[in-house]
């Protein structure tokens, strides 16, 4: 049977909720998520398919890494630029067909500069069929094994195009799993100026409006179009703690700068990091069947930290679930149970619960002995979360 053990844990956590839930954003959709604790911080049409805009290139910058980190790119490669690349308009690095820039520059140009023109160069060097419209199929297939759901992508650019869209969820997660997975690469996101060839003085800068300010950002990419409005995927780190943000539908770029600051700031000021019990901690006991023990006590195999106010006090509902009576033999660190923690204002936090030792199936009258306990219905769950480490303070 299902066994669960219930507990109130008490956390100065109270200000947080209020927070949490009264902040208002003035972006249309909008995902907030603090990185470090997986926590989802601030949700407004996050699952929505909406046109991108330029945002969606972080989805051809992560394609881009993969390659070179794989071998079929290097970054002191030189591409040709085909007239296609050449002909788009919009934000360009103003390529010619003439030109053979380096994968490096190509890379520097769309986070920079936002290149259309960079976009499709590589795009039709990776793609199976030279086109960007194979590589697009790639990047929605792509996208599909990394879990974006609500991502169809037509053009390796952002360009508006029918059917090419992606959810404020799904440009998270890529901005998440670049940061994650080619952290060499990206402190490129914080390059505030690239001036390719000299070439264009009036589109050097970058148009990240949070860079510079002194409040830890560092990534990663604006977007723009009548359509979708302004928006910027962006993310901060201050001390250990990273945040990660997608807003769109801003109607101006000054909303999108002031926005972007004011959810940074609030992420960093409302919400700390606590650690609410060391690796190792005993949460609770589960019952053991036909075992030298009836017992065994359940651990948490890593530090458990939980994202919390700043200051202020609320209940939190923790409970142990397992289904037991658990049957020995049972290896120390075998994981046996989960825990489940509920905030009001926030998601649920699921952490695995392991066997604090060993236990050797039992001898023979032991297990007697256990069978007959059963049979009498004297068997009852153990537990005593209010006795967590760290939750007195």
């Amino acid at each position: 049977m299902i066994r669960s053990l219930v507990a109130a844990i008490c956390l100065m956590c109270g200000a947080t909720l209020a927070a949490a839930q009264s902040y208002e954003t003035r972006a249309g959709a909008a995902y907030v998520l603090d990185q470090s604790t997986g926590t989802v911080l601030l949700e407004k049409n996050g699952n929505e398919p909406l046109p991108p805009a330029s945002m969606s290139k972080i989805m051809t910058l992560y394609m881009a890494f993969e390659a070179i980190a794989d071998g079929r790119l290097q970054l002191d490669e030189r591409l040709p630029v085909s007239e296609y690349a050449q002909s788009l308009g919009g934000s360009t690095m103003f390529l010619d067909t003439t030109d053979r820039p380096t994968v490096e520059e190509l890379i520097r140009g769309i986070i920079v500069l936002s290149g259309n023109d960079a976009c499709v160069v590589i795009a039709e060097a990776l793609s199976p069929d030279g086109t960007e419209a194979g590589f697009a199929r790639m990047m929605t297939e792509r996208g599909r094994e990394m879990g974006l759901t609500h991502s169809v992508f037509i053009n390796s650019t952002g360009w508006p195009a029918p059917g090419h869209v992606m959810s404020m969820h799904d440009l998270a997660v890529v901005a998440d799993r670049l940061i994650t997975d080619f952290p060499t690469f990206y402190p490129l996101f914080a390059e505030e100026e690239f001036a390719f060839d000299g070439r264009a003085p009036q589109n050097t800068r970058n148009r990240n409006p949070v860079l510079g300010l002194g409040i830890g950002a560092d990534g990663l990419k604006t977007g723009h179009t009548q359509e979708a409005g302004y928006g910027l995927v962006g993310s901060a780190k201050q001390g250990d703690r990273r945040i990660i943000f997608v807003i769109t539908g801003l109607e101006t770029q000054a909303d999108r700068a002031e926005e972007s600051e004011r959810i940074i700031n609030w992420a960093f000021r409302q919400f700390v990091e606590r650690r609410i019990a060391p690796a190792g901690s005993r949460i609770a006991e589960a019952d053991i069947w036909m075992g030298a023990a009836p017992r065994v006590g359940l651990t948490v195999p890593d530090d458990l930290t939980l994202l919390v106010s700043a200051i202020g006090t609320a209940s939190l509902d923790a409970e142990v679930i397992y289904t037991g009576p658990v049957e020995a033999p049972i290896a120390a660190g075998q994981e046996i149970a989960e825990l489940v923690i509920r905030r009001e204002g926030l998601p649920e936090v699921r952490r695995p619960l392991v066997a604090e030792a060993e236990v050797p199936r039992g001898g023979f009258s032991q297990r007697m002995r256990t069978a007959a306990v059963v049979l009498l219905g004297k068997i009852a769950p153990q537990a005593d979360l209010s006795a967590l480490p760290g939750l007195d303070s």
